[in-house]
């Protein structure tokens, strides 16, 4: 028989069930209502807290709630990326991932967003792994496929790749260290191994002892990876290490009789192969061999792989060099630029700068486009030995060398072009010269001095110096006719970005017209932008043509409100001020009335603010139609905004396009709507008629073969690697995109006409697409390794610019195919392509059969008019 008391112990349990379910739907509710409040005041962490406190309650909140929980993460992540967080601000988001990650372990979007946050704060080895485990989560994840693909960029640079594959540099390295071992070096020190490939062949080559050292954690893990693949884990140490931080017996049991090492770079001392050496022969390498004891054993006595250098350089006529380091245009879009001086890049050859940065940037010679000219014959400018460790300390205190170099062509002194050859041991020697088919570049040392003309029989005086174990080579002076004409003489001093004093005292040279301004310093790609006038003038065309429609379309009986424009360029952009000048009292458009144009710039530094305002006014542009658009918005994440609360902006100028070929990045720039192509937000701010410049962009691309895209994007199988098995765990981190292409002098065949990929409606939103199938005809047969693409970027419907244009500051971009695809001239390829966001992907299939009408409607090639 049933208990009697059974119903009614039942039913108080399932009152009290119901009294805590209240109370505790009460507590989720205030907290949930608290983490609003505190988001609305921008109190992120407290917010959250409440946030996850109403999730612990109530568990089944999970189901929905993780998008609530990335918005307040994200949220969160801005006032730590703008630059507004302390130390323990930043520690409060790492324990609030950590947490969001344990109530949510599986999901894609938060461990993603996770690896962002350990990007932008640096920790790129930490975020890779982030970015790999979300795409194991979900593999069509784009965006941590696309952070997976930035940041492998970072951890193992394009340059690995080329170096595997160069053959004649793996087999002369593994000839000179066979030599060595076979003449009794019984013990290899590997320096900054990367893969580990001269620790392999020191053991093939029968070695004892073979350590190697690695500072980049992603390459230590690599190379133990390969090490295991080819069965040398337990044969050669490899430590997670600089080498100047290893000791004996700590690290290695006993100093070693070779050292190998390639930690050279295009201006042989870049990657510190001094600082290197010199802690290698006083700690690591046992000493040379003696002038006293010239028969002692090689392995009582130690060595250097490579054993010592040669650098040679010549001077240079380059179009392409001068326009991204000097100043080449007089005015663009109507502005005179002549307010400003000289403009210069930040690489800086003088032996006596300050700047920690390189002397020289790097270039492929045979690649730039319009090539260059040689202006002198060759020239020696330094010798050095590895193996003399007298000679390696004594090289930053030489005394600075002079030589004289001849001028044997007229033309312009745009810079010297520096190589060298590396000589392994006596037998075995590399060349980085320009007309060589190797993994290396060349070091440019731009010419910054205005005066750059020379004649034949002019003398260039050249000073070479390695102050902070840098190779710095100066042009100091030219020597024409017996007269000299020093170089630094004529260079005005350059204003950077720090000194404020030097700021006032630029702007007050505008009231003097006899006091010479100051120079500036941009980045070559800052300098590039502004010496493509094509590009300025077409914006000056289309913003004209806005204004005017503008003001027609107001009434004219009532006082004219300012037109308001802001540009949200990246670095330095002057359309701000050619929008302002177009409304200012110096226009000569009488359709548009004075000072009607009020422009807004959001550069940030300085001394940009300050080449704006002295263009201005060498302009006549009204100082108070310019202003700065960061000065009035609280927060730099939300430069969107209207210009004031009952107005509206007429134009808004994007940077859409990288300089490197590709749309620009949202997630690393300052700008919040860099990449973003959601178009609603842009116009809840432009009045009736307003419009966003570029209004719209189409990406144009063709079919391609380049081997050196291939050797480029990924290690070609064993036979380059001299049979060791290191392809698969490096080409893990193939990136499919390449970037700062020049396809006007890659090496590659067309395999079709160029074709429209891709379109982008900046002001309507609601056409665009995020996918789409081309079918291309073939031309030439061969075989499709790659899809090269660029841009023409539509300003108006009358005015466009193309990225791929002989003065364009942009540069190209191509996805290269998994697996290459074999055609035959007359057959078709269909093209899928994707745009998530900014990023591209693309992949090909052969179409056996197509019919004429699906090919006209799919893909025409592109006329001249395009």
């Amino acid at each position: 028989m049933p208990n009697a008391t059974t119903r009614p112990k039942r039913t108080r349990r399932h009152r009290r069930a119901q009294r805590e379910d209240a109370v505790r739907n009460e507590l989720v509710s205030r907290s949930l209502e608290s983490a609003q409040q505190c988001l609305f005041s921008q109190d992120y962490g407290t917010a959250f807290v409440h946030y996850l406190l109403a999730l612990n309650l109530a568990p089944a909140l999970k189901d929905f709630a993780n998008v609530s929980l990335f918005f307040f993460l994200q949220c969160f992540l801005d006032v730590v990326v703008f630059g507004k967080a302390s130390e323990p601000y930043c520690k409060d988001l790492f324990n609030c991932y950590e947490q969001a990650m344990e109530l949510f372990p599986v999901d894609e979007v938060i461990v993603n967003s996770m690896g962002e946050h350990l990007f932008r704060m640096g920790f790129r080895d930490e975020a890779a792994g982030h970015f790999y485990k979300a795409l194991k989560l979900r593999p069509d994840f784009p965006e941590a496929k696309e952070n997976f693909y930035r940041v492998a960029n970072w951890l193992v640079e394009r340059w690995h790749f080329l170096m595997l594959n160069d053959h004649g540099r793996n087999h002369k390295y593994q000839l000179a260290i066979k030599k060595a071992v076979e003449e009794g070096c019984s013990s290899v020190l590997d320096i900054g191994t990367g893969t580990g490939i001269l620790g392999m062949c020191a053991k093939m080559a029968g070695a004892a002892e073979v350590y190697a050292c690695e500072l980049s954690k992603t390459m230590y893990e690599l190379a133990c990876e390969v090490l295991s693949a080819n069965g040398m884990a337990d044969s050669i140490k490899i430590v997670h290490l600089k080498s100047l931080d290893m000791k004996i017996p700590k690290d290695i049991p006993n100093r070693v009789s070779l050292v190998v090492t390639e930690t050279v770079d295009a201006g042989l001392f870049g990657e510190g192969i001094i600082e290197t050496l010199i802690h290698a022969w006083k700690h690591l390498l046992l000493p040379p061999p003696s002038t006293h004891q010239p028969l002692s054993s090689p392995s009582q006595t130690g060595r250097v792989i490579p054993a010592g250098a040669t650098v040679f350089g010549v001077a240079v006529q380059c179009r392409e060099i001068r326009r991204h380091h000097r100043l080449c245009a007089s005015s663009v879009g109507g502005l005179d630029l002549s307010a400003v001086g000289q403009i210069y890049s930040p690489v800086s050859c003088l032996a006596d700068t300050e700047d920690s940065t390189e002397p020289y940037t790097t270039e492929r010679l045979s690649r730039l486009r319009g090539g260059y000219i040689q202006l002198t014959h060759p020239f020696t400018a330094l010798d050095i030995d590895f193996n003399n460790l007298q000679e390696l300390e004594g090289l930053c205190s030489r005394e600075v060398m002079q030589l004289r170099l001849c001028v044997t062509q007229e033309g312009v002194l745009d810079a010297l072009a520096v190589w060298f050859q590396l000589h392994l041991d006596q037998d075995n020697h590399l060349s980085t010269g320009p007309q060589e088919d190797t993994c290396w570049e060349q070091a440019i040392y731009p010419i910054q001095s205005p005066f750059n003309t020379v004649k034949c029989g002019d003398e260039i005086l050249v000073e070479v110096s390695c102050k902070d174990s840098y190779l710095r080579l100066c042009c100091a002076a030219i020597i024409r006719d017996g007269h000299t004409f020093h170089m630094d003489n004529v260079t005005p001093k350059i204003l950077t970005a720090s000194p404020e004093a030097e700021l006032c005292s630029a702007l007050a040279g505008l009231q003097t017209s006899q006091e010479k301004p100051c120079a500036f310093m941009l980045e070559s790609a800052e300098i590039a932008l502004l010496n493509n006038t094509a590009y300025h003038n077409s914006f000056q065309r289309a913003m004209s043509k806005l204004l005017v429609s503008l003001k027609s379309t107001r009434r004219s009986d009532t006082e004219l409100d300012p037109i308001y424009v802001l540009d949200v360029s990246e670095g330095f952009s002057v359309l701000s001020l050619i929008a302002a000048q177009l409304g200012s009292e110096s226009s000569e458009d009488k359709q548009i009335s004075p000072g009607l144009v009020q422009a807004y710039s959001s550069v940030e530094k300085e001394h940009h603010q300050t080449m704006l305002r002295l263009l201005a006014k060498g302009n006549g542009v009204l100082e108070s139609t310019l202003e700065f658009w960061l000065s009035h918005v609280e927060d730099d994440s939300a430069v969107l905004q209207r210009p004031a609360t009952e107005k509206l902006w007429s134009g808004i100028i994007l940077d859409c396009i990288e300089t490197c070929g590709l749309i620009r990045q949202k997630m690393l720039e300052k700008a919040t709507l860099a990449s973003s192509f959601c178009c609603e937000h842009f116009r809840c701010l432009l009045e009736d008629g307003g419009q966003i410049f570029p209004e719209r962009i189409v990406i144009h691309g063709m079919l391609v073969e380049s081997d050196t895209l291939l050797r480029e994007s990924a290690v070609q199988g064993t036979e380059p690697t001299l049979g060791f098995n290191i392809a698969p765990f490096i080409n893990q981190f193939t990136v499919p995109v390449h970037v700062f292409l020049d396809l006007s002098t890659l090496e590659c065949t067309h395999l079709s006409e160029a074709v429209e990929l891709f379109a982008l409606d900046l002001m309507n939103s609601t056409s665009n697409y995020t996918d789409r199938e081309v079918k291309v005809r073939v031309n030439t047969s061969g075989k499709v390794t790659a899809i090269a693409f660029w841009y023409q970027i539509h300003l108006d419907s009358e005015q466009s610019v193309s990225t791929f244009s002989e003065d364009s500051h942009w540069k190209q971009a191509a996805v290269v195919l998994q697996q290459p695809l074999t055609v035959s001239r007359g057959e078709w390829v269909k093209l899928s392509i994707q745009l998530h966001k900014s990023s591209i992907s693309i992949t090909a299939v052969k179409e056996e059969r197509l019919g004429a009408d699906d090919v006209i409607r799919e893909a025409e090639p592109m006329t001249s008019d395009s």
